[in-house]
């Protein structure tokens, strides 16, 4: 089983970058892994992901240009740059972890972080 604890959150100005990491404990390299963000009031969104070998990466429209994904399998981490932050980024960043590339079934992911702050100023 998959447990997963993310890392990089913090307070940014308009027009910054973050990374954000998420390492894994189990079997990392035979699951997808995905960035769901949500933020007050907000239904949980996803962001982006990668695939298992051959790592396909997707994106929200939201994102692209902007957040790349990707993934260490030596290091059993995922990694989630953010460049040009906009003031509606802010949100809790969650990393998750399923065996196929549904992306947008949150019910059938196998494991999910306990999610990291980021906040982005105007």
């Amino acid at each position: 089983q998959v447990q997963l604890i993310e890392s990089g959150g913090g307070l940014v100005q308009a027009g910054g970058s973050l990374r954000l990491s998420c390492v894994a404990s189990g079997p990392f390299s035979s699951v997808g892994m995905a960035w769901f963000r949500q933020a007050p009031g907000k239904e949980r969104e996803f962001v982006i992901a990668i695939s298992r070998k051959p790592a396909g990466t997707y994106y929200a429209d939201s994102v692209k240009g902007r957040f790349t994904i990707s993934r260490d399998n030596a290091k059993n981490t995922v990694y989630l740059q953010m460049n040009r932050l906009k003031p509606e980024d802010t949100a809790i960043y969650y990393c998750a972890a399923r065996a196929d590339n549904i992306w947008l079934d949150l019910s059938s992911y196998v494991a999910w972080g306990q999610g990291t702050q980021v906040t982005v100023s105007s």
